[in-house]
């Protein structure tokens, strides 16, 4: 893919009478992670099902790379797991590359390495139903990270884990964008989440949704959530999000 991932221009989406996004633009260059923050029901998560291809804007266009966003073309972990559940974990991790027709062989060799990397080496014979939530949504990123795209698009991933497990995962997540060097459009109400994990934050308006600020985080990492600078920052993002005095 080109250096500009992903493109979006002048988006506008609504169902029957209700308007949901307007105008929405921003470009996203390859490797970088981006977070967008925006009021519950603002249409974040429609948003990322248009980039994904499973939902057809009003108006404007959509491109990834060179071409227009179709299903397939990123990887899309939705809100809750998606786990198969007549499956083992590995068998899990492995869908997408056994729908793209790669050697089996292959592709448990690759999840079992990532296995490894999430702190699951020892569950890839396990039932999702056996697992913790948080294993769950590990489960869940290594099928995304599987997939074998470019960019991957992930809505509120770890939105239902408690704190102690959810700084876990954003460390483990961080670690493997790292060596891995994806595209990462994130979507999550969380501040602190946004300012950890990500190069730029977008952040939207109330419904019907625009972008109102892009903001690079320019902290360096790694970050430390006691630290000063993203107390502050995570006040300049609070302010905006709820409407108050630009910082």
């Amino acid at each position: 893919m080109s250096s500009r991932t992903i493109r979006v221009r002048d988006v506008g989406k609504s169902f029957d009478d209700m308007p949901v996004l307007r105008s929405v633009s921003f470009d996203v260059a390859a490797g970088t992670w981006t977070t967008i923050l925006g009021p519950s029901g603002c249409g974040k998560t429609t948003l990322l099902r248009i980039l994904a291809g499973l939902l057809d804007p009003n108006s404007g266009t959509v491109s990834l790379g060179s071409a227009a966003a179709a299903p397939g073309l990123a990887a899309y972990l939705p809100q809750r797991d998606t786990l198969l559940p007549w499956r083992t974990a590995l068998d899990n991790a492995i869908l997408a590359s056994e729908i793209d027709s790669r050697s089996r062989v292959t592709a448990r060799a690759e999840a079992s390495e990532l296995f490894a990397h999430f702190g699951l080496a020892g569950f890839e014979e396990t039932y999702p139903w056996q697992l913790s939530g948080g294993m769950r949504q590990r489960l869940a990123l290594i099928r995304t990270f599987l997939a074998h795209r470019d960019v991957l698009l992930l809505d509120e991933p770890l939105g239902a884990l408690d704190p102690l497990t959810r700084a876990t995962l954003q460390d483990w997540l961080l670690s493997v964008w790292s060596a891995l060097r994806k595209t990462i459009l994130l979507v999550t109400h969380d501040v602190e989440e946004a300012l950890l994990l990500s190069d730029r934050v977008l952040v939207m308006s109330k419904r019907p949704a625009t972008i109102v600020r892009d903001a690079p985080v320019e902290l360096r990492r790694p970050r430390d959530r006691a630290s000063a600078e993203l107390a502050a920052a995570k006040g300049r993002l609070l302010r905006i999000l709820l409407g108050g005095r630009r910082p």
